[in-house]
């Protein structure tokens, strides 16, 4: 029994110091927050938090998995719902308007690592990179079944709209940020669902040649 109780100690301590890091280095920012911050507001030991993450960049490179777990699930579950990729890629966006509109949002927390570790070798740095990367694929293979023809041009497109509406929805009014920010990506689906140009046409374009 005592061994049981031993095993889930720090399971559940990690849960908090990764919990706190979280909620503070979003809110904060990541070299303004120190390590005796965290174990302050975590409630642990300063041989807790080591065991569990061996330097403070092990703890922020968790944190942004932790984030990213959050942000695929949410656009995972916004695809599951919507049997076109058309739909798939709006809902995706009403998701970034959602969040732009949460109280205490403070931009990107990708985008704001990457500003605090501008150095492409720092594994921070590299996080950033990585999940840039799989938002940007699963953009493009939504894309490309609207339409094959530039999707990879227009799924940059949407990560650019994205970015922009993720910076300005915490200088300006969100609601304004959310408004312009989904009527271009509804712009930019419709856009790019013209270049799939219908079997009959492609039929009659043979027939001229």
């Amino acid at each position: 029994m005592t061994r049981g109780v031993t095993k889930t100690r720090p399971s559940e301590a990690r849960r908090r110091l990764l919990s706190t890091a979280t909620r503070i280095f979003y809110a904060d920012g990541i070299h303004s927050v120190g390590v005796d911050r965290i174990i302050d507001e975590a409630k642990v030991t300063r041989a807790t938090l080591y065991r569990h993450f061996p330097s403070k960049d092990d703890l922020v490179v968790a944190y942004l998995q932790e984030v990213h777990q959050m942000e695929r699930g949410a656009i995972t579950a916004a695809i599951a719902a919507h049997p076109t990729a058309a739909d798939a890629l709006l809902a995706i966006a009403d998701t970034i308007a959602e969040g732009i509109q949460r109280p205490g949002f403070r931009g990107c927390a990708f985008l704001n690592a990457a500003a605090e570790f501008p150095d492409a070798e720092h594994p921070v740095h590299q996080e950033v990179i990585a999940h840039r990367q799989w938002f940007l694929n699963t953009l493009t293979t939504l894309m490309a079944q609207v339409a094959e023809d530039s999707s990879d041009a227009a799924a940059r497109h949407f990560v650019m709209l994205r970015d922009g509406a993720m910076a300005a929805g915490c200088l300006f009014d969100p609601g304004l940020v959310v408004e312009t920010f989904l009527r271009g990506i509804e712009g930019l689906v419709r856009i790019h669902g013209q270049r799939q140009r219908p079997p009959s046409a492609s039929a009659a374009s043979g027939n001229v040649m």
